[in-house]
Order: C-alpha cells, then structure tokens, then sequence
C-alpha cells in the first residue's frame, strides 16, 4: 500500500515521502496512529493544505524532546536485582522496569521509546537508546546490580577501564607519529611514503 508519511518514520522515510509498505503494517500501525494517510488524490491535497501546520507541529515536539535530550545525556540509573553467583538475574529488566526508573530520576518517556530489542537478563551496565522523537535519540546509561556497593565498584572499574583505553590510544597514536617520522627521514630523495 502506498502512504504519505505525516511524520519522520525511522527506517522509512520523512515528512511528506509518499512510501510502500505492507498492508498490515499501514492498517494495524501507520493509519490509527495518525503517522500516515493512503495516497489517494483527495489526501494529497489535504496533507499539501496541511503541511505548514504539521512541520510546525513537529518542530515544536522536536524542541521538547531536545530540551529533556538535555536533561537524559549523560544519566545513569542504578537498578538493584537479585541475581545468581554466576550474574544471571532471577527475572529481567524491562522496558516498563526502565521507565519507572526514569520516572523516578524526574525523566518521563513512555515505554514505547525506550529501544530495547530484548530483556536484560545479567547484571552489568548496558547502553539503552531512549527515541524522544523521529529526530532525537539519547543513551542513557543502566547499572544492573545486587547491591549499591557492587554498582559502585562496577562503575569505578568501568571508568579506570575507560581512562585506561583513553591512555592506551593516545600512546598508539604517538608510537604511529614516530613511525611515519622515521619512514620519512629514512624514505629515498624525491619518494615519498604518503600516500
């Protein structure tokens, strides 16, 4: 089936994209959530009428999601679970387990933004993508631990292991420098090694 998108559709298109796709995915998605309408000529018209309207209306939800964007960069969220010695959890955390966590730091996002493509079933960090809008997507950071002690320890060994990866690039980058210095004063007269 044929659509006029009304909004920016990750992986489909942006505003005003006439697009293809399978019938059940515009009958049971696309059409009731007022994303789309079918191309038909009397839509075209009244999407044409519209257009002002609706790229107005979205850069205004864009501006919103920007400014709680502003607020989520950088968050982390501490998540006590019980789990097994081997870290396995008794149980998975989920996107509603997410965004009641969320809503308790202040941040408030529906289930449906938070891109989890599975549960998280063992104890660590994970990065989870939060999408505020078509156009803006966060990461926010989850700690997953049995105790507020193990979060702490975990969270210090991931910053030393991060400060650590910092150091070790920027001796490659020096050790690459000398390198390309020493083939340069060793390359013949008139060659050069740059390519």
């Amino acid at each position: 089936m044929d659509i006029i998108l009304l909004e920016r559709i990750e992986k489909l298109g942006f505003m005003g994209d006439i697009v293809k796709v399978k019938d059940g995915y515009a009958r049971n998605y696309l059409l009731p959530q007022k994303k789309a309408l079918r191309n038909t000529k009397e839509n075209r018209a009244i999407f044409e009428a519209r257009r002002v309207e609706l790229e107005a209306l979205n850069l205004k939800r864009r501006e919103e999601a920007q400014e709680i964007a502003k607020r989520a960069e950088g968050m982390s969220i501490l998540m006590i679970r019980q789990a097994s010695e081997g870290g396995q959890l008794y149980g998975s955390v989920t996107a509603r387990d997410i965004t009641d966590a969320l809503k308790s730091e202040g941040l408030t996002v529906s289930r449906q933004q938070i891109q989890l493509h599975h549960p998280i079933k063992d104890l660590g960090n994970h990065e989870i993508r939060i999408s505020l809008h078509p156009e803006v997507v966060v990461t926010v950071s989850v700690a997953i631990a049995r105790t507020e002690e193990e979060a702490r320890a975990r969270a210090a060994d991931l910053l030393e292991s991060a400060e650590a990866a910092e150091l070790a690039d920027a001796h490659e980058l020096e050790a690459e420098a000398l390198i390309h210095e020493d083939e340069d004063e060793h390359a013949p007269e008139g060659l050069s090694t740059d390519l």
